[in-house]
């Protein structure tokens, strides 16, 4: 019998398993849920998660910012409506392909890896 609404997905599992593939052999992983998404830490630092607003959150170098939100589908990420330097959300449209994901995947990982391991 069907329930009077709908169980809620956090966050995109089709991109979550996508993100998994590609870092499958990455040293240091680990998975939490945060932001209402899925993070996928490397060293304990936050890479990337799939958002539970849809598409890509991104741990960038906050230098490139500026740079990197100029690019299609990539904005600043918001906390309290205040834009943090240093991360992205990146749209569903910007992650479609595999070319895509991986670009995203690979700069959030080599932040994350410039970073000290917690």
């Amino acid at each position: 019998m069907p329930t009077a609404y709908a169980r809620r997905v956090p966050f995109d599992e089709d991109l979550a398993n996508r993100i998994r593939s590609l870092l499958a052999q990455e040293r240091g992983l680990s998975e939490k849920r945060m932001f209402g998404g899925l993070a996928f830490l490397v060293n304990g630092n936050m890479a990337v998660s799939a958002s539970g607003q849809g598409g890509l959150m991104v741990r960038i170098e906050p230098g490139e910012t500026d740079r990197l939100v100029a690019r299609a589908h990539a904005r600043p990420f918001e906390m309290r409506g205040r834009p943090m330097d240093g991360w992205l959300r990146v749209d569903v449209e910007g992650v479609r392909t595999k070319r895509q994901l991986e670009g995203w995947v690979a700069r959030g990982v080599a932040y994350a890896r410039s970073l000290p391991a917690k």
